[in-house]
């Protein structure tokens, strides 16, 4: 064992492992408000998803979607300013101790009251999120309400409280750091397309799931050079359980990606072939009228005959042209 600023430092087969007295020096976690015991936020969870999954649906089966435009649109701006605040805090602290910082940033007092207030406000963002479900619902827009949203919204708050609770780590900053960069562009999005008359601008939703999966990559990618070039390592459950949603995640959103646009992109281009197929018949008819109309110029008729030229379309290609001969009119 080696002592670093008063603190014990525990080394295991040559490694040095994070010390068990940065957490208990962070026991002041249980006083805030849903930190005490678990069964809080898991009532609230349990709410969330009774109400989403079956109270919700059975309470509008028979009535009317509710608009709730207003409060959709001051709900969006809220989750705006708190996602800036949020990124806010996490670079502020980055600055301080940089990217990936080789000692054990929480180590001293300020840093883990710093850290474990952004996670508490990081938690606080989470729960207000569960919101976006129950708005569907209200809506009626069960579309929205996949496995991939809530699973999402419920994880979110399962992983934040457990790492704030048991493992608050500095390993986990840059995730928070990052999604609330990507939050500030998705709910100005949602607040944007609440309002009808900005819709048919609004043409970069896509590029929002495409920045998600990114973000999962570089979250992933950052947490685990982190582990190897830490002084303080995450326990190896926080390690697994990390990994494994990160890539859970990527599936999840990597085939609503391939389902949403690339059968939207498929359907617009079969959609454009259509209407370059009619516009060619178009142009085919319209050339066959004109050869019909010199042909019929250019027919001799006989003094004593009269013939009438007429055509029949079959389809939006073809057309028959044929001659009715009919006797000339008697002259009185």
């Amino acid at each position: 064992m080696e002592v670093i600023n008063g603190i014990v430092m525990d080394r295991k087969n040559g490694t040095q492992e994070l010390p068990t007295s940065f957490y208990e020096n962070t026991d002041f976690v249980n006083t805030w408000y849903l930190m005490g015991s678990p069964l809080p936020v898991t009532l609230i969870l349990a709410s969330y998803l009774l109400f989403v999954l079956k109270i919700g649906p059975a309470l509008m089966k028979n009535r009317e979607p509710l608009k709730l435009q207003n409060v959709i649109q001051f709900y969006n701006a809220i989750q705006v300013v708190v996602s800036c605040f949020l990124l806010y805090v996490c670079v502020r602290m980055m600055a301080e101790n940089g990217l990936l910082p080789k000692t054990c940033v929480m180590e001293t007092e300020y840093n883990r009251r710093s850290l474990t207030a952004a996670m508490y406000y990081y938690l606080v963002a989470k729960l207000s999120e569960l919101l976006d479900t129950i708005f569907f619902v209200l809506r009626k827009k069960y579309n929205q309400v996949s496995f991939l949203h809530v699973y999402h919204h419920t994880l979110m708050v399962v992983v934040t409280w457990t790492a704030l609770k048991y493992e608050p780590t500095y390993a986990l900053l840059f995730l928070g750091m990052l999604n609330s960069f990507v939050h500030v562009i998705m709910y100005t999005y949602y607040g944007l397309s609440s309002i009808p008359s900005l819709t048919k601008y609004l043409w970069w939703k896509k590029y929002i799931t495409s920045m998600q999966l990114i973000q999962f990559v570089l979250i992933l990618t950052h947490f685990l050079v982190a582990c190897v070039t830490s002084d303080c390592k995450p326990s190896y459950i926080m390690i697994v359980s990390m990994s494994v949603n990160v890539f859970l995640f990527l599936y999840l959103f990597g085939s609503f990606y391939i389902k949403t646009y690339n059968k939207t992109a498929s359907a617009k281009a079969e959609h454009n072939k259509q209407i370059k197929m009619n516009n060619e018949a178009k142009n085919n008819l319209y050339e066959m009228d004109k050869k019909l109309y010199q042909n019929g110029k250019n027919d001799k008729i006989d003094d004593d005959k009269d013939y009438t030229t007429a055509s029949i379309t079959v389809n939006d290609t073809y057309r028959i042209r044929f001659n009715m001969k009919t006797n000339k009119l008697a002259k009185n």
